[in-house]
């Protein structure tokens, strides 16, 4: 279906109404926090972070074990014993062509100081990052890498064009995160491969199919040459709408996607002797039947198992019907981020937190935000929507402001590590949201969100053990102990 009543600008406009204290803006990028503070009861060590009123992930006194014997039920979250569920990927945003543009006009010095905060292990640590297949509705103009006249044996193709400023900022981010996972998804095809000779909406002629599929390894191949590997490409952003051709879209319904997965681009992709996986759907939660059916086809599940998920439509719970008829599928949240209009925009941590919770406990493997960066008009972009950056920086002043659904990263980039799994855990408290893993290296980690606007008091029980923690209103918390 199109996104026409459900737009993104709607579902943010859901998502973010939540009230909470303002934040100041911040004029320079902020060092890394302090070492977290810890104590020793029981034989195991705490550290606990907090983010509510003026405090962003700030330091403060840990709680200590004690007897969970007269511990009251009502109000605790019991973690239960087990191996946990699918490994966790990371957490990141995108390096659209707006994004990276932003960050390519600060001056050098407080660029490296950007991108140290946001990719060092020791700082935000984002580990999986999304980019754009040419532009999206996020970047300075419409473009692709092969312009002009119909050209299907893509004797015009370059990538000239992300030389200049987005695989430079790509490059460094990996060179200061050698981890970083890199996905790759196109808003569409060049236009002459549509049936509306334009970026614009439309739908992909289907004797192109094998053009396009040569089109997205020449651009993988790229890529790799200057630097910059892919490690997951999804066919089409958003298979579902054209955007009532009012931005980079491209429709692709699923018979065409089944088509061009499993007789097309996973071929390519396997005779170029590349790595790199593929992803399905890059749409919302209300197309798992789609995704089933396209798992049921032979042909695609030779080239993938993986189902990305954007969040603007339906619930994340919908997707556990995929994995019933799939259980071996694997799972992705590839877009989601801010309104730049939002007057929470720098505070709403706590909505953020609570969707980050019900992602991860449905069984998807990362969080990926969408613009990493944008400026306080949320430009550049050509497209329709009002969305804001992980970061702001001041078009003029370059001063940084970091938003809510930054604080609200932190509490899980920071903690979680790649690897970590969620584990089962149960409570029912009022406004109280939570998720609980267990990281390789054997650490436990819990954050708690109030998304209430009362203080909360929660008990977190783990065997015969437990720990009593106050929760203030509107607050994320996170727990680490080994």
């Amino acid at each position: 279906m199109k996104m026409t009543k459900h737009t993104r600008r709607d579902c943010l406009k859901g998502m973010m109404a939540f009230s909470a204290a303002s934040l100041p803006v911040l004029k320079t990028v902020a060092n890394a926090a302090p070492a977290p503070s810890r104590t020793e009861a029981s034989g195991v060590n705490i550290s606990l972070r907090l983010t509510a009123g003026d405090q962003r992930y700030a330091p403060s006194s840990p709680p200590a074990w004690q007897s969970a014997e007269l511990v009251p039920a009502e109000s605790t979250i019991v973690l239960r014993a087990g191996s946990g569920t699918d490994p966790i990927l990371g957490f990141g945003a995108a390096f659209t062509d707006a994004a990276c543009y932003v960050l390519s006009r600060l001056p050098e010095v407080e660029r490296e100081a950007l991108l140290q905060e946001l990719f060092q292990p020791g700082q935000m640590a984002l580990s999986v990052c999304r980019l754009c297949v040419g532009s999206s509705d996020y970047a300075r103009s419409v473009y692709s890498y092969d312009e002009g006249a119909p050209d299907p044996d893509l004797s015009r193709f370059s990538i000239a064009h992300d030389r200049e400023y987005i695989l430079p900022v790509i490059r460094r981010a990996r060179q200061i995160n050698p981890s970083l996972f890199l996905l790759a998804s196109p808003w569409s095809p060049p236009a002459w491969m549509k049936d509306n000779n334009s970026m614009l909406g439309g739908t992909l002629r289907r004797r192109y199919l094998s053009a396009y599929a040569n089109y997205l390894v020449k651009f993988l191949q790229a890529f790799q040459v200057d630097g910059v590997e892919i490690d997951a490409i999804t066919p089409q952003n958003e298979v579902d709408t054209d955007q009532d051709s009012r931005m980079p879209a491209c429709l692709l319904p699923q018979e065409i996607e089944v088509e061009f997965v499993g007789q097309h681009l996973g071929p390519a992709i396997e005779k170029a002797g590349l790595k790199t996986k593929i992803w399905l759907i890059d749409h919302n939660y209300n197309l798992w039947g789609r995704a089933i059916c396209e798992l049921d086809d032979d042909k695609v599940r030779r080239y993938s198992k993986s189902i990305a998920w954007h969040g603007y439509l339906g619930q994340p719970e919908w997707v556990q019907r995929v994995l019933t008829a799939h259980p071996d599928v694997e799972m992705f949240w590839t877009e989601g981020g801010p309104g730049i209009n939002d007057p929470r925009y720098m505070t709403n941590w706590s909505k953020w937190s609570m969707t980050f919770s019900g992602i991860l406990r449905n069984r998807l493997r990362c969080i990926i935000g969408w613009n990493l960066a944008l400026d306080e008009m949320g430009k550049p972009n050509i497209g329709p929507f009002s969305c804001g950056g992980l970061v702001t920086v001041h078009s003029e002043t370059r001063e940084i402001v970091r938003s809510g659904q930054y604080w609200a990263f932190a509490h899980y980039s920071r903690a979680l590590q790649r690897g970590a799994r969620v584990i089962d855990s149960d409570g029912d408290i009022k406004n109280v949201h939570h998720i609980a893993a267990l990281n390789p290296d054997g650490s436990y980690v819990v954050v708690l969100t109030n998304t209430g606007a009362l203080p909360s008091t929660v008990w977190l029980r783990k065997e015969n053990r437990a720990i009593e923690l106050p929760l203030q209103s509107d607050s994320i918390a996170t727990l680490v102990w080994k």
